[in-house]
């Protein structure tokens, strides 16, 4: 990981600032457009949509204790960022899933052979959301799951698009779904996300940490990340939340 594609090989290095949400938004659109790229493209040959829900029966919807789930989806800022806006969503954690505990490191992973995929693990009230509803905004909005072993402009099997499943159901649920939107050809190509059921989650480093709200201005966060937090206002206004839950001290739940 380094310069090349907009991240920089010390993130920690980046001034941190703080923008409200509709400021993003406007940074992102004007950017964007003076760049001459379509907002709200993640992926080439279509603009993003809601895909249809998981037609068979949430398999928490009796819980009543916070849930966790761990997704992949390219690069973790933004993945992370998105989950931070959803009404429901408790703490979203960027880190490492897939690999030894001795290499979840950022350098470390970045070399591309640690089986390791950049990750955020989300923890949320099923009395407010259900995993398949989060399994629904991560095909939407969170990351273009037909891309293997890359996400936008970020390629190695770091960023692969994948399902970490805590338990059997949710491992079901997900391959359930992922059938079900292949069956109904919810995107041009098919989907690409791995089920890795049995793999443990290790945090970031802290600079990791609420990186979009925090470098807002970063041309990687304003191309890459920023457009997917408006395409959850615009596209799931009824999961949407202004505010984000953060790692931080200052986040609230």
């Amino acid at each position: 990981m380094n310069e090349q594609n907009g991240k920089p090989a010390d993130p920690a290095s980046v001034k941190r600032q703080r923008l409200s949400l509709p400021a993003f938004a406007a940074l992102a659109a004007a950017i964007v457009a003076a760049a001459g790229i379509s907002v709200g493209a993640s992926r080439a040959s279509e603009a993003p949509r809601r895909v249809a829900a998981y037609v068979g029966a949430a398999p928490d919807a009796k819980a009543s204790k916070p849930e966790v789930a761990v997704f992949a989806g390219g690069c973790f800022w933004g993945v992370q960022g998105v989950f931070q806006h959803v009404e429901g969503v408790l703490g979203a954690v960027s880190g490492y899933a897939g690999g030894a505990a001795d290499t979840a490191k950022y350098l470390v992973v970045g070399e591309g052979d640690t089986g390791h995929a950049e990750s955020v693990q989300v923890t949320y009230d099923p009395r407010r959301i259900h995993y398949d509803q989060l399994l629904q905004l991560f095909f939407s909005v969170a990351h273009d799951p037909t891309q293997r072993d890359r996400q936008g402009p970020d390629a190695g099997p770091q960023y692969r698009s994948a399902i970490f499943p805590q338990t059997d159901e949710q491992a079901r649920v997900a391959a359930d779904y992922i059938a079900q939107l292949d069956r109904a050809k919810a995107f041009g190509a098919p989907i690409a996300t791995r089920i890795e059921p049995g793999k443990a989650f290790y945090p970031a480093e802290a600079y990791h940490q609420d990186y979009l709200q925090l470098h807002p201005t970063n041309p990687y966060i304003v191309i890459n990340d920023l457009p997917k937090v408006e395409q959850l206002k615009q596209l799931f206004p009824d999961r949407y939340r202004a505010e984000p839950v953060l790692v931080g001290a200052a986040g609230r739940r």
